[in-house]
């Protein structure tokens, strides 16, 4: 018998080859990437705008966990000719990505960055109305239209399916709504919008901005104010507004809505249906103006409600009642002052009503200074999908 012959050796890889072959990818992988450089909003609130960069920033580090799958990287603050912008870099953004992107809450121009070359990008937001429908209401202790914009979005982001944003026509509820600057965003970016205040004065200010901005600006609508009843008593009044984008779209069916109840936002289940909305978002008293009385709570000497200043108690009496009109996969968000409530407090209040808090990095860089008496972050949840 011959003798056996040896196995053949496998030529051994280098280490040089295998590390080569890596930098080659990697090198590959970053040509794909786009680098991108956002233009700030200018503010006209002087403290909002120095928080303005730092907040978008976190609200698009919120749209790339949530909505594009991290594709979004090296998100920094920096400034280009001593104006700020936010600068990225991203690959392989779709139609429908930058149709996301052209929403941020103080995006005011995207450009791509190829060298000292800035090549603007060509933005596609939702939005229906001109700004005014935001803007022109002034009124003491208004919340800022960029935040509430800002809240709405990342709240959206919270829920289940977050390009419905855009893709979709998510139902908001403000069960503290004022003057109603949430909703006003909601009908800016065409949902359906609705909102609940026990002050009886932000409800007729409201009602009456809203009917006088439609008419002046020729919208197509209709608008009733009625007295809302339970077993023959009073026990609210309901603004219902209905309004086309355009008059086509109003006679063709494709309307929205906006319903705003005069009530006390605990009992918000004697005016909505369970599971009914998709996004919760409000904005938590900083005072006494959006205050109501927690459930056991006794009434005034006068009668009248006792309006609580803290919105951990108030949220620990309201959320519960909330988080049954939220769908399941729904999202809630809602911003505080931190001077007032501490974000374990409200987010083991949200726990107990069954709600899963969002807890990552990216939702943690929400807190700014809004004046001396208020330190503002914001906190979301989602209902669990059934």
């Amino acid at each position: 018998m011959g003798r056996a012959r040896p196995p053949e050796r496998v030529p051994a890889v280098s280490a040089l080859v295998v590390t080569r072959a890596a930098e080659a990818a990697a090198a590959v992988n970053v040509q794909r990437m786009t680098a991108y450089g956002l233009l700030v909003s200018p503010s006209h609130n002087r403290v909002y705008a120095q928080a303005a960069a730092g907040l978008v920033k976190a609200e698009l580090a919120v749209f790339s966990e949530r909505a594009l799958g991290g594709r979004v990287r090296d998100i920094e603050e920096t400034e280009i000719g001593g104006v700020p912008y936010v600068t990225f870099s991203a690959d392989d953004l779709t139609e429908q990505d930058i149709r996301l992107l052209s929403n941020l809450s103080s995006l005011y121009a995207l450009f791509q960055m190829e060298g000292d070359l800035l090549r603007p990008v060509v933005l596609k937001p939702l939005d229906l109305f001109g700004s005014d429908l935001l803007t022109i209401q002034k009124y003491s202790g208004k919340t800022n239209e960029y935040f509430t914009k800002l809240l709405l979005n990342v709240t959206a982001m919270a829920a289940d399916s977050p390009m419905d944003l855009v893709t979709g026509r998510p139902r908001v509820l403000d069960p503290m709504c004022g003057r109603g600057t949430t909703l006003n965003q909601a009908v800016m970016y065409g949902l359906d919008a609705a909102g609940m205040d026990i002050d009886g004065k932000d409800f007729d200010a409201y009602a009456a901005f809203i009917k006088t901005w439609l008419k002046n600006n020729r919208v197509k609508h209709r608008a009733e104010v009625a007295n809302v009843r339970r077993e023959k008593s009073v026990v609210g009044r309901r603004l219902h507004v209905t309004l086309g984008a355009s008059k086509e779209r109003y006679k063709g069916g494709e309307t929205m809505e906006i319903t705003v109840v005069h009530a006390d936002s605990l009992e918000a289940g004697r005016f909505f249906r369970p599971a009914s909305f998709d996004l919760i978002v409000t904005d938590a008293p900083y005072g006494v103006q959006h205050g109501s009385r927690p459930k056991g709570g006794r009434p005034s000497g006068k009668g009248k409600p006792q309006l609580s200043r803290s919105p951990v108690e108030l949220l620990a009496a309201a959320v519960p009642e909330w988080a049954r009109l939220l769908r399941p996969g729904g999202a809630i968000g809602i911003s505080w002052n931190t001077f007032v409530g501490r974000r374990e407090d409200i987010a083991e209040i949200l726990a107990s009503s069954g709600l899963q808090v969002q807890g990552s990095d990216a939702y943690r860089g929400f807190r700014h200074r809004v004046d001396q008496a208020i330190s503002r972050d914001l906190i979301t949840a989602q209902k669990p999908p059934a």
